[in-house]
C-alpha cells in the first residue's frame, strides 16, 4: 500500500464504515489499482459468505437464562467466551465492541442498562440482510407491537433533522422482560439503537448519564418504571445530540 490508501481503508470500505469523502478517495484509488480492487472484492465476498452461514444464529434472541448468567460478578468466563464466539462469527468486529467492563466485573444498578443495550447494539447493528425484525415501513406496527410487548405506549423518536432515519426494530429478552430495540441509520449507513426496558426493581435514578462499552457509546435514563438507553459508534459528540433529541422527545411524550 501507499500512503494514499492503507490497507486498514480497504477495511474500513468494505465493512461500510468510512466517512462519505474517504470512502470517495478510497473508490477512485480502487478504480485504478485492479489487484487491490480484487482484494475488497474477495473480502466482501467472505463476509457475504458469513452473514448467510451465521445471520439465523446472531437473529435469535439470548435465552434468558444465558442472559442472567452474564450478571453474574463470579462467573465473567462464560460472557467473555461467548463474546469471542460472536467476534469469530462475524468477522472479528462484534467482538470489539461486547464484553464486561475493563475491570472484569459486572456493572451494578442502572450501568446494567448500558452494559445490555450495548451488547445489543453490537451484535444486530452489522446485519447486512436481517438488522431488524419489522422496517420502517411498517413504523405503526412496529410501535404498537413493541409496546404491546413490553407493556408501555413507546414511540421511536424522529432523528430526521439530525440525519438518522428510522431503519426498523425488533424484539428482544432482557432480566426484566421483553425488551424494544429501535434501529436508525444514517445516509453513510452508520447506525445508532434505542433500546427500552422495564427498569430493574428498585432503581430510582432518573439521572442522564453516559458510559462506553468497549467502543460503544451509551447515553442513558430512567424515567418511571422504563430505562431508555441510547448506543453507537458514531463519536460521543453526535451521540449526545441524539441522546438530547430522544430525552426531549421521549420524556415530552410521557408527561
Amino acid at each position: 500500500m501507499t500512503a494514499d490508501v492503507h490497507e486498514h481503508d480497504l477495511h474500513a470500505h468494505v465493512d461500510g464504515t468510512l466517512p462519505e469523502p474517504r470512502r470517495i478517495e478510497v473508490e477512485a484509488w480502487l478504480a485504478a489499482h485492479p489487484a487491490d480492487a480484487a482484494r475488497v472484492q474477495e473480502w466482501a465476498a467472505q463476509n457475504q459468505s458469513l452473514h448467510a452461514a451465521f445471520d439465523g444464529i446472531l437473529n435469535e434472541p439470548l435465552p434468558l437464562n444465558l442472559v442472567r448468567a452474564t450478571r453474574r460478578p463470579a462467573m465473567p468466563v462464560p460472557f467473555k467466551a461467548m463474546a469471542a464466539m460472536l467476534a469469530m462469527l462475524v468477522t472479528g468486529l462484534v467482538g470489539y465492541a461486547i464484553g464486561l467492563n475493563t475491570t472484569g466485573q459486572a456493572p451494578t444498578g442502572p450501568a446494567y442498562l448500558a452494559r445490555d443495550a450495548a451488547i445489543a447494539h453490537a451484535v444486530f447493528t452489522p446485519e447486512a440482510r436481517h438488522p431488524v425484525e419489522v422496517d420502517a415501513t411498517h413504523a405503526d406496527h412496529l410501535v404498537a407491537w413493541l409496546s404491546k410487548r413490553v407493556g408501555t405506549q413507546l414511540r421511536a423518536p424522529d432523528f430526521s433533522a439530525l440525519g438518522f432515519e428510522l431503519l426498523g426494530g425488533r424484539l428482544l429478552s432482557g432480566e426484566t422482560g421483553p425488551v424494544a430495540q429501535f434501529m436508525y441509520q444514517d445516509r453513510i449507513e452508520r447506525r445508532v439503537t434505542l433500546y427500552v426496558r422495564r427498569a430493574v426493581r428498585g432503581n430510582q435514578e432518573t439521572v442522564f448519564r453516559h458510559a462506553t462499552e468497549n467502543g460503544v457509546e451509551v447515553f442513558y435514563w430512567i424515567d418511571g418504571d422504563f430505562g431508555y438507553a441510547l448506543s453507537g459508534q458514531i463519536g460521543r459528540q453526535a451521540m449526545q445530540q441524539l441522546a438530547d433529541a430522544a430525552y426531549a422527545q421521549l420524556v415530552t411524550a410521557s408527561k
